[in-house]
């Protein structure tokens, strides 16, 4: 799809397969559905599905790039009031493992459909690698960190996201694999052990607490 604007009934279109493949990809991965069966659960031609996406494929990233879109902003909100970037890259797994819980059918399609998803330089990945820049300059950080760091944090969000989905977790299970997950996230950034465990003590209880 362009980025230009859509018409009205292009865009309800669009949203109308949008709708379609959030229901069909929570149960089947896109390369087990057939663009027929999307369009018919849809409602629309199927060659309005050839006017919005170059292929399933095409379609397949922007359902999990609204969905990281949607999870993007939750942590926005959870980090609107920290400073400390080391306490919002906290607050980002904390939020990613509550969405996990409390959306599992979007998360399991998001990282199904999860392409580019560790490029430093994908926009959706802007908010994490703001904060990482931010740590870093502080001086707590290892050198490492400075090349690595997004992707090695990203990539414990994402298994962690996955374990909670996979696992069928509660919260108070989530919360303990947070905090073991934050003791060995920030520990392996620089911290010290004392340190990552406050971060995660206070995420792990945030996470019991808040929605």
């Amino acid at each position: 799809m362009t980025g230009k604007p859509l018409h009205p009934r292009a865009q309800r279109t669009y949203r109308a397969l949008i709708d379609a493949g959030l229901e069909l990809l929570a149960d089947s991965p896109i390369d087990a559905l057939a663009i027929d069966e999307i369009v018919a659960r849809a409602g629309v031609a199927k060659g309005s599905f050839f006017n919005h996406f170059a292929d399933k494929s095409a379609f397949g990233e922007a359902i999990g790039a609204e969905i990281r879109a949607e999870l993007e902003e939750r942590i926005g909100t959870a980090n609107a009031d920290i400073a400390d970037p080391i306490g919002r890259l906290a607050g980002g797994m904390r939020t990613g493992l509550g969405f996990a819980l409390d959306e599992p059918r979007k998360t399991a399609i998001m990282l199904r459909n999860a392409s580019n998803s560790t490029l430093r330089d994908q926009p959706l990945n802007a908010g994490v690698a703001a904060d990482m820049n931010a740590a870093f300059a502080t001086g707590r950080l290892r050198a490492e960190a400075r090349e690595s760091g997004v992707r090695f944090w990203l990539g414990l969000c994402q298994v962690l996201m996955a374990n909670a989905i996979e696992r069928r977790i509660d919260r108070a299970e989530g919360a303990r694999r947070l905090a073991e997950m934050l003791v060995l996230g920030l520990t392996g950034l620089g911290l010290s052990t004392e340190d990552a465990a406050a971060y995660a003590s206070s995420s792990a209880g945030l996470l019991l607490t808040r929605a």
